[in-house]
């Protein structure tokens, strides 16, 4: 009798072959088993055979963009909402070029990306064909990682790894650059299950030792803070973080880009620190004998003068990217590690040492401490004169803040409205607030709320703008339209670039160096006019001037279900404060 001989079984990781593709159906079919929803992509020459393979499945949603950038700060604002990767794709020269600024973005955020590009086909490179531009060569400094696709058969892997390097550790931008023959070519691809990449260790753990010892330095602290980042969002420590702040009862101050992974309303809370963070924030971690900097990487617009940040207090340093411990700041304690585990093996530490979380914010541990921020609290409030009948714009922030209940989801452009956004609308959630920080890039605001809302379709996802940065993708609005993308807009219209004429009287007499946005040959008129702009997009559009006015109109945008602006005139001769001039240090702030 013969014995049927068993089926073997398949491997959870083994390879698995798929029908014969061209090298465009294989990118689409990689970007499905990726679990790829939506791509922000313009077609061009280099890229027509990926958006005809795109037509034909059923699971990628593809959104075309008015401009490249629009749709590379839309994938940013999807990823910044999601935490997974956002995808864009853009033809080879001037629609790679025209995604470079977004990539840089990305990765001054380290914000998860892919970004895909055409390429002209791989016997005219190097020979200055027609829209040929060098993307992976331009872009080496602002990625993790880069690949030009040489080989038709290492599509599968190429996009694996591009997906894993773009996630994992400190996350960041990864370039995909394809030649058109190899779009077109044909093969039997084999799709690997998963990925081995020597020498990439994405998640370091932090050794024990170097955790009792920061619990150490607690112990003997008398005045300790808590200075985190990005990176406790990215890492998703943030409800590991809060436990910490509870268990040890340290105050905290967050960066711009840390802004909701620590709510805002906590009487542990000094909001944010930096150029135009709090007087608060700013004097608590300078005067700090202990500074538990987690998730961050000193930037200049926190540190001010940087041999003088927390300048006699004891540092440690908690992050996951190695190249940053002692780029900046030299420290006392440095620990490299994924944030999660080290806050969630220092709370179980401190569990063991019977330290439990204090009872209804039952805060003691630092009574002289709390004293003093109180004091300062006190003393330099964020403040501003609200007016009778002219519109404030921190008078606009805080009551959308009322009207929305604190739980909208805010994008900004960059400038003078985003430092107002950060302090006026109080954040408990982290995902948020999404702004470009690291790179200050204008124009980003209303591309990333379009993704923000795709990411996030049943939250009110609002763009808090200014006149200058939202025009400069005022062409998204078609996008949103076209594609029922309901992403609201507040215009904070002050007819100028605010925050350089800001700096210009502050610093320069007041002389107007090409600052104003209007007309001048006719001043009292709004120049250019939203409401028209809008109109000609299908978007409704409403001018408010007066501040009786305000809150039905902002209700009137809460209540809509499509786009809706509202372009808000505001005067220009408000200053964000306060402020530290670059530079200068945390007792040079400007409050007044």
């Amino acid at each position: 009798m013969k014995t049927k001989k068993p089926t073997p079984k398949k491997s959870a990781t083994a390879p698995e072959r798929g029908k014969v593709m061209n090298g465009a159906e294989i990118l689409v079919e990689c970007l499905e088993r990726e679990g790829v929803e939506v791509i922000f992509a313009y077609p061009g020459g280099c890229s027509m055979p990926i958006h005809q393979a795109l037509t034909k499945t059923k699971k990628i949603r593809t959104i075309l963009p008015r401009h490249e950038q629009g749709g590379v700060y839309a994938a940013e604002g999807y990823a910044r909402v999601s935490g997974k990767p956002g995808v864009c794709m853009a033809t080879s020269g001037p629609g790679a070029t025209n995604l470079v600024t977004g990539i840089a973005d990305a990765f001054m955020d380290s914000i998860p990306l892919v970004a895909i590009t055409g390429q002209v086909p791989q016997e005219m490179i190097g020979r200055g064909a027609f829209q040929e531009t060098d993307v992976f060569g331009m872009t080496l400094p602002i990625v993790k990682h880069s690949y030009l696709v040489w080989d038709i058969n290492e599509i599968p892997r190429i996009v694996k790894e591009a997906f894993h390097i773009a996630n994992s550790g400190r996350p960041g931008p990864v370039l995909i650059d394809i030649p058109k023959n190899i779009q077109n070519q044909t093969t039997q691809p084999i799709f690997p299950k998963s990925v081995s990449l020597r020498g990439y260790k994405e998640e370091p753990k932090a050794d024990d030792v170097a955790l009792h010892e920061l619990i150490g330095l607690v112990k003997q602290a008398k005045a300790p803070m808590i200075y985190c980042g990005g990176g406790v969002i990215s890492g998703g420590a943030s409800a590991e973080l809060l436990e910490f702040a509870e268990r040890t009862q340290i105050p905290v101050a967050t960066t711009l880009m840390g802004i909701g992974c620590f709510p805002e309303s906590h009487p542990l809370s000094l909001k944010w620190l930096g150029m135009h963070g709090t007087v608060y924030a700013n004097n608590a971690v300078n005067e700090a004998d202990l500074l538990l900097a987690i998730g961050v990487r000193f930037d200049d617009r926190v540190t001010g003068k940087v041999e003088k940040f927390c300048e006699h207090g004891t540092i440690v340093h908690i992050d996951i990217d190695n190249s940053e411990i002692n780029k900046n700041k030299v420290v006392r304690l440095p620990i490299l590690s994924d944030l999660k585990y080290a806050l969630g093996r220092l709370n179980k530490f401190l569990d063991q040492a019977g330290q439990k979380r204090p009872a209804k914010h039952n805060y003691t541990r630092f009574p002289a401490w709390y004293k003093q921020i109180n004091e300062w609290k006190t003393k330099h409030p964020l403040s501003f004169k609200d007016t009778e009948d002219v519109i404030q714009p921190q008078h606009v922030i805080q009551l959308l803040h009322k009207m929305t209940k604190g739980e909208a989801i805010i994008t900004t452009g960059v400038g003078q409205h985003q430092m107002w956004a950060g302090q006026f609308y109080d954040f408990e959630k982290p995902r948020t607030f999404i702004t470009s920080a690291g790179l200050g890039s204008m124009g980003f605001g209303y591309p990333a709320a379009m993704g923000a809302k795709v990411a996030a379709p049943d939250r009110h996802v609002i763009d808090i703008d200014g006149d200058g940065s939202f025009l400069m993708n005022v062409q998204e609005l078609a996008t949103a339209h076209i594609e029922g993308i309901p992403a609201k807009a507040i215009i904070l219209n002050n007819q100028h670039l605010g925050m350089v004429v800001q700096w210009e009287d502050r610093f320069h007499g007041g002389n107007r160096g090409h600052t104003f946005l209007g007309d001048p040959k006719d001043l009292e008129r709004v120049y250019p006019d939203y409401v028209q702009i809008a109109k000609g997009f299908g978007v409704t559009c409403e001018r408010v001037v007066h501040k009786k006015d305000l809150p039905a109109a902002i209700q009137r945008m809460l209540d809509s279900k499509e786009v809706y602006l509202l372009d808000v005139m505001v005067p220009f001769t408000e200053h964000v404060l306060p402020m530290i001039p670059s530079g200068k240090t945390y007792k040079d702030i400007i409050t007044e």
